[in-house]
């Protein structure tokens, strides 16, 4: 059971997991590779508020995931946990684009429990600060959103994580906030899906927002995602708990983009007898199209499937007209009346088919009577045919009576 760990959802996972389960982990899948851990001294060190670092461990600790360590900090020292070691350091170095003249902190030593107790005792200010300086900030007028506060390791400095829509002079406010709380200050801002993320909750999919458990990157979502989908423009609808367009619309878009390239244009206009055709509307989905005879309202509204469409519209280079748009009667014109869609007299309608029912089973039941009824005369009947009896005698006298003769 050595190989395996209990992360923060309590469930199993391998060695090559780390012990929080957050968007910033990663999978380390070189961990049971021999030689890994030696492969470097850079360790990946994580934080509070999906907060990240690479530091070196030039003293050479043997450190593994899940543990807790004092690192080098502006000023001070900060506390955090190793979140990944070996080579895979390298290749997230790499991917984090680090400049080759950007200044590598060191990893001073695990974390003992003095500095474990300063660090609670930082942690423990941390709700009190952020609502005393949200107070502060409404004071001096300021439009931000004070959404965190972080503490550093040994208690030195503070981080407040605020959301702004403008640019905000908050001067005043650093000046306020060292006076009240004696403690460097730095001010970061974040948007509202970081926010969002740390907040956490659930999303309409009934699943936990994806900017809480596994989104490292924000990329920005725009309305044409929605158009390519034909999604409704609801602001409501499309806008998720951080009042931003929702992030997921981007993980479909490329599919729906691809399928489009299977329809047909919509600037071509379809000829047939009975007039002319313009594009009213796709389903992607259904690999329908939906025509109208009017170019910009929905009139005499057709649906046909993609591949009728490209036959009509070879017909037409051709020069042929088809005499219908439909391709069989079981296309038929669909109405954009919702009363007439859904009529009044559907439930009679099936009230209706379950009588129908019912009177079959009852003429059924009825059948089987008359036949039963009919095989009882029968029986009658032969009953009525078959000789008469010799009345007085019993069959022992008859045979008594033929010997004798």
């Amino acid at each position: 059971m050595d190989d395996y760990k209990t992360n923060g959802c309590d469930s199993l996972c391998c060695r090559g997991c780390s012990k929080l389960n957050c968007q910033l982990h990663v999978f380390d899948w070189l961990d049971d590779v021999p030689g890994n851990q030696a492969e470097t001294d850079f360790v990946e060190v994580q934080f509070k508020n999906t907060r990240k670092g690479y530091f070196l461990n030039s003293n050479h600790i043997p450190l593994e995931k899940g543990d807790i360590v004092a690192v080098e900090a502006s000023p001070g020292h900060d506390i955090g946990t190793v979140t990944l070691t070996g080579r895979l350091v390298l290749l997230q170095m790499q991917k984090a684009n680090l400049r080759d003249d950007a200044p590598i902190r060191r990893i001073y030593r695990k974390a003992r429990p003095v500095d474990m107790e300063k660090y609670q005792e930082a942690k423990s200010r941390e709700h009190d600060t952020m609502i005393r300086s949200r107070q502060i900030a409404k004071d001096l007028g300021l439009q931000m959103k004070i959404g965190d506060v972080e503490y550093q390791g040994d208690g030195g400095k503070a981080i407040f994580y605020y959301i702004a829509d403008g640019r905000v002079d908050f001067r005043q406010l650093i000046k306020v906030l060292a006076e009240a709380f004696r403690v460097r200050i730095e001010m970061k801002q974040i948007g509202a899906r970081q926010e969002a993320g740390r907040i956490g909750g659930i999303g309409p999919c009934g699943r936990e927002l994806c900017c809480a458990t596994w989104m490292s990157s924000f990329v920005s979502v725009s309305t044409s995602a929605a158009r390519y989908q034909d999604i409704a423009m609801n602001p409501q609808k499309l806008a998720g708990q951080c009042a931003k367009l929702k992030c997921c619309m981007n993980y479909e878009v490329d599919a729906y983009v691809e399928a489009l390239k299977r329809f047909p244009s919509r600037d071509i206009v379809i000829e047939t007898l009975d007039g002319s055709y313009y594009f009213f509307k796709s389903d992607i989905l259904a690999h329908t199209v939906t025509y109208s005879t009017d170019k910009n309202l929905a009139a005499n509204l057709v649906t046909i499937s993609t591949r009728r469409a490209f036959d009509i519209i070879q017909m037409n280079k051709e020069g042929i007209k088809p005499e219908k748009l439909s391709e069989s009667e079981a296309e038929e014109t669909t109405s954009s009346d919702l009363l007439e869609q859904n009529s009044l007299t559907r439930f009679d309608q099936s009230r209706k088919k379950k009588n129908k029912h019912g009177k079959q089973r009852n003429s059924g039941h009825e059948h089987a009577e008359n036949a039963s009824r009919q095989e009882h005369d029968r029986r009658r009947q032969d009953r009525r045919n078959l000789p008469p009896r010799n009345e007085g005698k019993s069959p022992a006298k008859e045979r008594e009576g033929e010997q004798q003769k």
